[in-house]
């Protein structure tokens, strides 16, 4: 992964396959709540609340860039419930820019000779050790190895900004946590006002 070792400050990494699922699963939810379909998820808008959440704020006329990384099962070609959707084709080698910066995509398929729960951590681990990045922004399949990515952010997160995005927060210590559903809500277009809030 990324053999050149030159990251941006900013790294995204995601488990593309569980942030599918976590996608899907509000979908069907809310289409039964709120009566009225649901769209594919707005990924670039679901990547700006990410960056958000992480505390990306638009500075220097968003010149910084921000690196985005999909993990995905080899087997699967494209996510089924954001758009766009092509692993290879428009998440890898693909970038856009906003206020918050340049987006920069690479997607990463996990081999047989590891788990996705082994490619992830690892993935993890060499971001955790790489001098450049100064601000993480992680969403984990928390269910299948939250434990070992709160393992390894307990013994080496200090000197960087990390964010853990979870369905299910718990204490953190050293990183910060956020609320997964809430970015996913917005890049769905599911607002406050449907759900007897106010929108902001």
């Amino acid at each position: 992964m990324n053999g050149n070792n030159e990251w941006s400050e900013t790294v995204i990494l995601v488990d593309a396959d569980y942030a599918d699922r976590v996608a899907f699963d509000l979908i069907v939810n809310f289409e039964r709540m709120l009566e009225r379909r649901i769209p594919a998820a707005d990924l670039p808008r679901w990547l700006d609340c990410l960056a958000l959440d992480g505390g990306v704020r638009p500075a220097d006329e968003g010149k910084g860039e921000i690196q985005a990384i999909f993990l995905h099962a080899k087997e699967r070609l494209a996510l089924e419930n954001f758009m766009p959707a092509h692993f290879e084709r428009d998440l890898n080698g693909q970038a856009f820019r906003d206020n918050l910066g340049e987006f920069a995509l690479a997607s990463f398929a996990v081999e047989d000779i590891v788990s996705p729960a082994d490619f992830y951590v690892q993935s993890l681990e060499a971001l955790l050790g790489a001098s450049g990045v100064k601000r993480l922004i992680l969403v984990p399949d928390e269910e299948a190895y939250g434990e070992r990515v709160r393992r390894s952010l307990a013994g080496a997160s200090e000197g960087k900004e990390v964010t853990l995005l979870t369905m299910t927060p718990h204490p953190a210590r050293g990183y910060t946590e956020e609320l997964l559903g809430y970015s996913l809500m917005n890049a769905l277009g599911i607002r406050a006002s449907e759900l007897g809030g106010s929108d902001r």
